[in-house]
């Protein structure tokens, strides 16, 4: 390695010798034949893959930064080619940019959206703060796909990656608009159909359920009566709550950061450049975009990848407590409450035969938890914008991206291997009725809580029911006991005679 700057050579991979045996990217300079090109940087000259589309930045960047096997989403690398795409088209409706050269970035641009170069994208998420190193990463695979596009050779810098592909802009303000473009299409094409899947499922369920009344349980202990049913409507509610959180972030996610340039001012950016490019995207994503309203909040802050970090927790919070609870009430299936039968989807144990488990709802458990962490690991990125830029956009974006993504697929697979297929016990549900010690609170309002409260220990001690007690004792008319000891009449609001009882835990 060859260096022009100062006396000091760029510090050298080789130089690190803790060795990472999970990173599998190919190092610079080495192909599967060996051959390298020799490419120039502002820092002097280094060997970069003579096969490898991306140039002498990128390469740096593998050397500087070998951290993780993380790299760039998907979904980020083909927001990158939509922003590059636009970009060239509109600096050339705008007279910046040749005619030939802009077709063969878009050309090129679109390879890159279409995920035919996403090989070509090896920089580690842990990288430069702003994310430049994978902002360059695209304009070096851009450029030098069009210069091959035009006849020209890799490396030879027909086309410019910074004169051309990043013309009017700055990676301050792509990589923010690149991560807020991603997260909204994957919030529309992928979590937001998931989601209304679940959903759906859980309404269906709640009707079907709605005629089998069963024990409620709060504390973990016996309460008084609920039907199925409503247990589930209350699951759909958390989804549809969950759905209406996560599109109340697609406004802030809409604003892009796109024509602020290196510090909000737009500094090399024409004025119409950000609204013609912002326009060009929204028309191919049908995502609702427009250009950041204050473009100092815009590229110092990320307060809306924060935001939408939160409400991806929320869903993940919901799932959570869904997937525990069909986990505790299809728990057995002769030793538990097996109140729900759910699907049986693999053998579930090495050594006891025939034990199946509730695989998917632990999935989904898991899926939460790493959302709630990627949340915490979002939050502190976004305390980290100083002045002008805030620098830890890549771990902002991988964090979010993938939240987003577990989120669709763990919801999707949810729906459609648990909750559509789950089946109620309905003998199991009636059975633990009779024998709650929950059922005296619908005496309470008739007798007073003492005398009921007094019913229930006897009922405890002896292993009565509160019913058998109560007739025992003589309490009330059989007829009266009975009205009021009705399960059904216990999940509907209402009184008896118009005196309110008491009731809590």
């Amino acid at each position: 390695m060859k260096s022009k700057r100062g006396s000091k050579p760029p510090v050298k991979a080789g130089k690190i010798k803790a060795k990472v045996i999970y990173l599998t990217r190919r190092p610079p300079g080495k192909t599967s034949g060996g051959a390298a090109r020799l490419e120039r940087d502002t820092m002097g000259e280094l060997e970069v893959p003579a096969d490898a589309y991306y140039g002498v930045q990128t390469a740096r960047a593998i050397e500087n930064f070998p951290i993780s096997p993380l790299r760039v989403p998907r979904s980020m690398i083909r927001a990158l080619g939509l922003i590059k795409w636009a970009a060239a088209r509109v600096n050339t409706e705008l007279g910046f940019l040749d005619p030939k050269i802009a077709k063969a970035i878009r050309q090129a641009a679109q390879e890159v959206i279409d995920g035919r170069l996403d090989d070509q994208f090896p920089v580690d998420i842990f990288q430069t703060g702003s994310g430049t190193s994978s902002n360059m990463n695209a304009n070096e695979v851009i450029a030098n796909r069009a210069a091959e596009l035009l006849g020209g050779k890799l490396g030879s810098k027909l086309v410019h990656p910074n004169d051309h592909v990043n013309m009017g802009q700055s990676s301050n303000d792509v990589i923010p608009s690149a991560i807020h473009l991603a997260a909204l299409e994957q919030i529309d094409k992928a979590l937001i159909p998931a989601l209304k899947r679940l959903y759906t499922a859980l309404a269906a369920k709640a009707k079907e359920f709605d005629p089998i009344v069963k024990i409620g349980r709060t504390h973990l202990q016996d309460a008084t009566p609920i039907r199925l049913g409503q247990e589930f409507s209350g699951y759909a509610r958390q989804i549809e709550l969950g759905i209406q959180r996560v599109e109340r972030t697609r406004p802030s996610l809409g604003e892009l950061a796109l024509g602020g340039t290196a510090v909000g001012t737009g500094l090399n950016a024409h004025p119409e450049f950000a609204l013609r490019v912002i326009a060009l995207l929204a028309r191919e994503t049908k995502c609702p975009l427009r250009e950041a309203r204050n473009h100092f909040e815009a590229q110092a802050a990320q307060d809306a990848l924060v935001e939408a970090s939160g409400a991806l927790k929320t869903v993940a919070v919901s799932l959570m407590k869904i997937a525990n609870d069909l986990r505790w009430l299809g728990s057995g299936p002769r030793c538990g409450l097996g109140e729900i039968l759910l699907p049986e989807t693999q053998p579930g144990s090495s050594i006891m035969p025939g034990k199946v488990n509730p695989v998917i709802a632990e999935s989904v458990m898991m899926v939460s938890a790493q959302v709630i962490g990627n949340d915490a690991a979002i939050t502190v990125g976004g305390q980290a914008g100083n002045f002008e830029l805030l620098v830890m956009l890549p771990v902002m974006a991988h964090n979010l991206l993938q939240s987003i993504a577990l989120l669709a697929r763990a919801s999707e697979n949810f729906a459609a291997r648990c909750v559509e297929g789950i089946a109620a016990d309905q003998e199991r549900c009636r059975a633990g009725i009779e024998q709650s010690l929950a059922m005296c609170t619908a005496l309470a309002p008739e007798i007073g809580y003492e005398a009921a409260a007094q019913i229930a220990k006897e009922a405890y001690k002896t292993g009565k029911t509160v019913r058998e007690v109560a007739l025992m004792k003589k309490i009330l008319p059989e007829s009266r006991l009975n009205h009021l000891l009705d399960p059904w009449r216990m999940t509907e609001p209402g009184l008896t005679d118009g005196k309110p009882g008491g009731a809590g835990g």
